[in-house]
């Protein structure tokens, strides 16, 4: 009597005693297989399927939620997620909560009421970070065509910007493209000794309103970062803007009272 191979294929278990002729499965062909061999049919696992993600899901956008450490959650449940705080009371709630081992930056979050709006002020104060401020030459050329920014601020004089129009789809998103009203298109090259670096332009991000800017270091007095954050809310204008939140890096968000 010839060997049994056992074969594995969808369906119910079958007994071959009681197998009717009309009821009989199919040929199987098995590669290899020698004369006289016959194929004994068993039933196969079901294999557990991988549950698809929704369309509402996707649509949404849904990740895994973000894993905060202890630090964190102990900052954040020192914030009322439901009250406006003022100015003051706000920036002292930041620093408290600032969890950095470092100097943390404090940063202002913009949502207004319409985008591609763009701002030119002066903050009062320095935000503790030194602006690179350079003047557009032919090397300035040589990287931008290779996609390099390295710097902060970008002066141009009057027969430099037929060059720098170039490289406005790399330059414009920035801000750093070379205009008269924010004071970046000189007539000399000596003008830029006259250049004032506190000088910003704050933008709404691309295709949607909010703007992002920063105004200091957890380090700075109080007052220094009142006057800063009233300066940009100011520029902004208080009516324009529909939620205002003050943060530390890697600290918990603490929502502003526009008053």
């Amino acid at each position: 009597m010839g060997k049994t191979k056992t074969q594995f294929v969808g369906g119910e278990p079958t007994d071959k005693n009681k197998l009717k002729k009309k009821e009989k499965p199919a040929k199987v062909h098995l590669a290899g297989q020698k004369g006289g061999e016959r194929v004994k049919i068993i039933e196969a696992p079901d294999l557990p399927k991988a549950e698809p993600h929704s369309a509402e899901s996707i649509a949404r956008g849904e990740r895994k939620a973000r894993v905060r450490g202890k630090k964190y959650l102990e900052a954040k449940a020192k914030v009322d997620r439901n009250r406006l705080y003022p100015t003051k009371e706000a920036i002292n709630l930041v620093k408290e909560t600032s969890i950095s081992s470092f100097d943390a930056t404090v940063e202002l979050h913009l949502l207004i009421k319409k985008e591609g709006a763009t701002f030119t002020l002066t903050l009062p104060h320095s935000t503790g970070k030194a602006k690179k401020v350079e003047v557009a030459n032919d090397e300035t050329i040589k990287k931008l065509e290779k996609g390099k920014i390295d710097f902060d601020v970008l002066l141009a004089t009057p027969e430099m910007m037929p060059k720098l129009v170039a490289h406005a789809r790399l330059l414009g998103p920035r801000g750093l493209m070379p205009n008269p009203k924010n004071g970046t298109l000189i007539k000399t090259a000596k003008d830029a000794e006259k250049f004032n670096s506190a000088k910003m332009v704050l933008k709404t991000e691309k295709g949607a309103p909010v703007i992002h800017t920063v105004v200091g270091k957890v380090s700075m007095k109080e007052l220094e970062l009142a006057e800063n954050v009233e300066a940009v809310l100011e520029a902004v204008n208080k009516k324009q803007i529909v939620k205002a939140y003050l943060t530390s890096t890697m600290g918990p968000s603490v929502k502003l009272a526009i008053s």
